[in-house]
């Protein structure tokens, strides 16, 4: 079957309250994504397919299909959550901050919200998350492809913060990269050796620890 585009049921910035329709249309969105996560920490994520997640909602495959190009789609939805958390709480922090620490400040609040469910996370779906992507390459893969696409977001943000225009400045693009690159490297080496640097936000902590000592550049007057 050929996916549509997803519906997000999102209404749009300064519009009105949805309606009806949109408000169906998003607990039918929220209920999938609710359904794949409870299979997923059954059954793994490999061994979960569209229809046993269409099914536990009462809804056909078609019908998923307008919501998520795919079940991955529904497992990163997770990380669509969480990078958009990041962005937000990056513009937030305080102009005079370096942006490395600006950059391990916001990246660390936010998985510890999501351990200990605040901001709105689900810790046993962040758990969920980091298992699945250990245990499955094509969602590991699907991962690396969304903080890609994710990236220039992140760059953009950068700019802002140290005054200057990606057009011209090669930094934001470098900052954003190696931050990327910090969080993954974090993530590989507690699936390759888990609890050895403590818990996720532990270890994402001292991955930027590292970034922050030597890549801290100030923010311009």
């Amino acid at each position: 079957m050929t996916a549509t585009a997803p519906e997000t049921g999102a209404a749009c910035i300064g519009s009105q309250p949805p309606g009806r329709r949109e408000r169906k249309k998003q607990r039918t969105r929220e209920a999938l994504v609710d359904a794949a996560f409870a299979l997923f920490a059954e059954k793994g994520f490999d061994a979960t397919t569209v229809e046993e997640i269409a099914d536990a909602v009462d809804v056909s495959s078609r019908t998923f299909f307008r919501y998520f190009a795919s079940k991955e789609d529904v497992a990163l939805t997770f990380q669509e959550e969480q990078t958009h958390a990041v962005m937000s709480a990056l513009a937030a922090r305080p102009a005079d901050e370096p942006i490395m620490t600006a950059l391990r400040r916001t990246v660390v609040e936010i998985a510890r919200a999501c351990e200990r469910g605040e901001l709105g996370f689900d810790p046993e779906r962040f758990t969920c998350m980091f298992e699945m992507m250990s245990q499955s390459p094509t969602l590991m893969a699907g991962s690396l492809e969304h903080a890609q696409k994710k990236q220039a977001l992140l760059t953009d943000v950068i700019a802002r913060r140290l005054g200057v225009d990606p057009a011209t400045d090669l930094r934001p693009h470098v900052i954003a990269g190696v931050a990327t690159c910090g969080f993954q490297a974090a993530t590989d080496a507690l699936r390759r050796y888990p609890g050895a640097f403590g818990s996720i936000s532990e270890t994402i902590d001292h991955a930027f620890d590292i970034l922050e000592n030597g890549l801290n550049e100030p923010p311009r007057g």
